[in-house]
């Protein structure tokens, strides 16, 4: 059940930061709920304490990074939530197959930027009235498409 209402708020999430470049704080409220009732019914206290030291840890670099300008405030957030979801064993999993999804996702939103700067077109996300200067990533998809990846893998080796 936990699954399925992750992957539910995932998705909400996605749509909404690719829409309006935000992540509401109940959603990253929701996947730490969520991260936290997966690590209690599991039953593994030393899992359960490294997935919150890990997520600690996680939490420490994100607002640095949130500090630096690197990362969306609702991204800092999320990213807690999202390490106690997938757990502490499958944290660096996660934390690569984000980047690699950030990638992606970053070199779409500059081409998507280079070509409708000349053809006038509005291929990115709606821009509003006090739109930056660059061009912004919705890196709230990459942190959903890792985190649900690696969630399925997690149920599929389980079985």
């Amino acid at each position: 059940m936990i699954f399925f209402l992750a992957v539910g708020v995932f998705a909400i999430i996605a749509y909404g930061d690719v829409r309006r470049r935000r992540i509401p704080n109940g959603l990253a409220v929701a996947i730490a709920i969520l991260g936290l009732l997966r690590l209690g019914l599991a039953g593994d206290h030393p899992a359960a304490l490294y997935s919150l030291l890990a997520a600690v840890l996680v939490f420490a670099v994100a607002l640095a990074m949130f500090w630096c300008g690197w990362l969306g405030g609702g991204d800092a957030k999320l990213l807690p939530g999202s390490a106690m979801l997938v757990g502490a064993h499958d944290l660096p999993s996660f934390l690569l197959l984000m980047s690699i999804c950030g990638a992606i996702l970053a070199i779409a939103v500059l081409a998507a930027d280079k070509l409708r700067r000349p053809l006038g077109l509005a291929i990115a996300a709606p821009v509003p009235a006090e739109a930056p200067s660059r061009p912004t990533v919705p890196y709230g998809v990459a942190i959903a498409v890792a985190a649900v990846t690696v969630l399925v893998m997690q149920n599929a080796f389980t079985r």
